[in-house]
């Protein structure tokens, strides 16, 4: 039977509007997703803490399988805790903390393998260069292998260069000497040779610590080690730094034929007391009115401006997606951000894209709406 021009005409109207429902359903999903609206692009991660991992709140939970599609360990995998003492691992927060990025399917990033900071005592006190380099054979060794085929990619080095691009003198270099940071990238590489390998540092947007880190790569590639990748901590302000310097790292690093992450991305909306670097733990200030000006909550006009802020630096990810392979956030909301504390105890701070009680903030749409079409 030959169909009539009325039911043709219903017919029609019918595929449009699934067309047209198809399309916001489609948009709705980004809208209400980071993950979704990036996918593709690169992955959106988020660093999680004890509480987090052990999944303590079922909302918590909920929005970080929501919204994020790869995970990043605040403290837990730290040497301070994975061996607090020599020989004596402990894996029991941190074997959660892949079952965690397992059952939600997430790219598993470990961090960190050697850093000066919240550095197992014991490891401090190692005096000469042979046990050194046994002590890090050892612990690189046992935790890679714990994790082999489970963690996607490590930071193997965590902040080993001064502001001048010179290397830091911290127990490492000084017991080890300067190729303590190609032994680690190889002793790591020889366990899994399919892990990514990073290094990791703040302030890669300072010239001179930028050229350090550059170098730094340089040597390893040299000396026959595989590094995959340098992450850029992105711990910045409102106004600093600009566009163009963040734009900078990128370009040099990939130039290096490495890829770039952004591995601790927040935006601090609170003034910088003088004399600030970076992420450096060990600075601290005096709290008072003028570094804490919103105690209770962010003026609209503040909203507006980290919003902005966000927009002009996910624009700036997307022109340079083939290049970024990780975009990760340090915390999923304002309380857990470590900024509240530093580099003044007790302040304020709303440096992320979800406020106190879960719910999306005005930078959170600026994100989205770069991925949304109209």
């Amino acid at each position: 039977m030959k169909p009539t021009k009325s039911f043709l005409f219903l017919f029609s109207a019918v595929i449009t509007l699934s067309s047209c429902n198809n399309k916001i359903n489609s948009q709705s999903t980004a809208k209400n997703s980071l993950k979704n609206a990036y996918k593709g692009d690169f992955y959106i991660g988020t660093a999680l803490d004890i509480n987090q991992i052990e999944e303590k709140d079922p909302k918590v939970t909920n929005l970080i399988s929501k919204q994020f599609n790869s995970i990043t360990p605040e403290n837990i995998m730290k040497s301070m805790f994975l061996q607090p003492e020599e020989n004596k691992f402990d894996f029991d927060v941190s074997d959660k903390y892949v079952a965690f990025g397992q059952k939600h399917k997430m790219f598993i990033h470990g961090h960190t393998l050697v850093w000066h900071s919240q550095l197992a005592p014991w490891m401090s006190k190692i005096k000469d260069s042979t046990s050194m380099a046994k002590m890090l054979t050892n612990h690189i060794t046992t935790v890679v292998k714990k994790y082999k085929g489970k963690i996607d990619s490590w930071d193997v080095v965590n902040e080993a260069l001064n502001e001048d691009g010179t290397l830091r003198k911290s127990v490492f270099l000084n017991t080890y000497g300067k190729n303590f940071i190609t032994h680690a990238f190889k002793t790591a590489a020889a366990i899994d040779s399919k892990v990514e390998l990073y290094y990791n540092d703040y302030n890669l947007c300072n010239a001179k610590k930028r050229q350090g880190a550059v170098e730094l790569v340089k040597n390893l590639q040299k000396n026959g080690a595989k590094i995959d990748g340098v992450g850029e901590q992105g711990h910045w302000h409102l106004e600093t730094p600009t566009l163009e310097e963040i734009e900078k790292t990128i370009l040099d690093f990939s130039a290096l034929g490495v890829k770039v992450s952004f591995s601790e991305l927040d935006i601090s909306v609170l003034p910088s007391p003088y004399g600030l670097q970076g992420a450096e733990i060990s600075q601290r200030f005096a709290n008072n009115e003028k570094m804490n000006p919103y105690p209770k909550t962010l003026p609209d006009s503040m909203q507006v401006k980290l919003a902005q802020r966000y927009n002009d630096i996910f624009k700036l990810f997307l022109k340079h997606k083939d290049k970024i392979s990780r975009v990760t956030f340090w915390g999923v909301n304002d309380t857990q951000s470590w900024l509240n504390d530093f580099p003044i105890k007790g302040r304020t701070d709303y440096p992320l894209l979800f406020d106190a009680n879960l719910q999306p903030k005005k930078a959170y749409e600026s994100i989205i709406s770069l991925k949304v079409k109209k």
